[in-house]
C-alpha cells in the first residue's frame, strides 16, 4: 500500500457530453472542437467553422450516438474513469481523484477535493490518460491543468506524468490483456489509433526538418520522437507485437476518426476494414491503444460501425478487444508512474 501523506493524484481524461442531450452533445463538441491544440485554425476562422458548420450538423448525430452506448450510470468513459480512480485507490493511502479536459469533472474540482482533504497540501501528480504524446491529446490535458493550477495560484507542487507508450509496465499490460483473444482463431490482429492530420505532425516537429519528410522517419533516431504521435504508436505497437509473438504479416497499424477533407495519417481504419476481407483477412482483431477508457470512439465507432462494414465487406469474424480499463496490470502501472513522479518534476 502506497501512502504519502501530503501527496494528492489527478488521473485526467478526454471527457463526455453531461447527458446525450443534443445540447449537452452541443456544447461539449464546441469546448472540444475550439480548443486551439485541436483544430489549429486561427480563432475567428474557427469558431465559424465549428460554430456555424460542424456542430449544427453533427451534434444530433453524435448525440445518438453517444445514446447508442449510453450506460446506465452515464458516460462509459467517465465511468470507467472512476472505475480506474477506485481501484487505484485501492492500492494506495494517497486521495486519487479525477478530472476531464472537457467536460466534467473540472480539474479544479479535482484540485479542491484534494485540498478538503488535506488543506496542508504539498504536490499534486497529474496522470493524463494517454500514452502517447499528441497536441490535441497528451499536450491540452497537461497545459490546462497546469493553466487551472497556475491561474487559482495554488501553493502545492504540480507535477505531469509523462506520456508512457513504451514504458514496460504499460505494454506488458496492453500486451496481456490482449493475450487471452489470440487463442481464438484469427487472420489479423489491427491496432487502430486515433487520427491526426499529417499536418499535425510536421508542426510537432521541434527540428522542422524530420516528421513527414526522411525517409522511415519513425524508425531514424531524432529529437522529434519526443513528440511525434506517429513514431510512438508505431513504438508500441511493434514493443506489443513482439511480447505476443505477432507474426509481421499478422498484424498492421491503421487510423480512425478522420474529421474534414485534409490529408490524416493513413492507412485509414475505415477504408481497411472494408479491403482486409478481400485479401484473405476475413478473422480480424482489433484494439484501439490511443484509448485507455472505452468510449465513444472504441465502443461505437468501432464496435458497431466497423464491425457493420466489416462483415459487409466479406470478413467473418470481428473481434474488438477492450481498452485496458480497469486491467489489473493497468492499474498497477497507474500506481507506479503516479508514484515515482512524487517530487521529482514540478511545475
Amino acid at each position: 500500500m502506497v501512502s504519502k501523506s501530503d501527496v494528492g493524484i489527478v488521473l485526467m481524461n478526454l471527457g463526455s457530453p453531461d447527458s446525450t442531450a443534443v445540447p449537452d452533445v452541443k456544447r461539449y463538441l464546441i469546448e472540444f472542437l475550439m480548443d486551439k491544440r485541436v483544430i489549429d485554425y486561427p480563432w475567428l476562422f474557427r469558431k465559424i467553422l465549428i460554430e456555424g458548420i460542424i456542430v449544427p450538423k453533427r451534434a444530433a448525430q453524435s448525440a445518438r450516438a453517444y445514446e447508442s452506448i449510453w450506460w446506465e450510470e452515464g458516460s462509459p468513459l467517465v465511468a470507467l474513469t472512476k472505475q480506474l480512480q477506485m481501484a487505484v485507490q485501492n492500492d494506495m493511502e494517497i486521495p486519487v481523484e479525477i478530472a476531464m479536459r472537457y467536460g466534467n469533472p473540472h480539474p479544479e474540482v479535482a484540485y479542491e477535493n484534494l485540498l478538503k482533504q488535506n488543506p496542508d497540501l504539498k504536490e499534486v501528480v497529474v496522470l493524463p490518460l494517454y500514452p502517447h504524446y499528441a497536441m490535441s491529446s497528451y499536450e491540452t490535458a497537461a497545459e490546462y491543468a497546469k493553466e487551472v493550477y497556475r491561474k487559482k495560484k495554488y501553493k502545492f507542487k504540480l507535477s505531469i506524468v509523462p506520456p508512457f507508450y513504451d514504458e514496460p509496465d504499460y505494454i506488458h499490460a496492453l500486451a496481456e490483456s490482449m493475450r487471452p483473444y489470440l487463442a481464438q482463431d484469427y487472420d489479423y490482429v489491427l491496432f487502430s489509433y486515433h487520427g491526426l492530420p499529417e499536418r499535425h505532425m510536421r508542426k510537432a516537429d521541434p527540428t522542422g526538418a524530420h516528421c513527414m519528410k526522411v525517409n522511415d522517419c519513425c524508425h531514424v533516431k531524432s529529437a522529434s520522437h519526443e513528440f511525434c504521435y506517429r513514431h510512438q504508436i508505431t513504438i508500441t505497437s511493434e514493443l506489443v507485437a513482439e511480447k505476443l509473438g505477432l507474426p509481421k504479416e499478422k498484424w498492421g497499424i491503421s487510423f480512425q476518426s478522420r474529421l474534414g477533407r485534409e490529408e490524416w495519417l493513413k492507412p485509414y481504419t475505415a477504408g481497411l476494414l472494408e479491403t482486409l476481407p478481400a485479401e484473405g483477412k476475413k478473422k480480424l482483431l482489433i484494439v484501439c491503444p490511443a484509448f485507455v477508457s472505452d468510449c465513444l470512439e472504441t465502443l461505437e465507432e468501432i464496435a458497431v460501425e466497423g464491425k457493420h462494414s466489416f462483415l459487409n465487406s466479406g470478413g467473418e469474424t470481428f473481434t474488438m478487444i477492450p481498452c485496458l480499463n480497469i486491467h489489473p496490470l493497468w492499474v498497477k502501472a497507474v500506481v507506479k508512474y503516479c508514484t515515482q513522479l512524487m517530487a521529482t518534476e514540478t511545475v
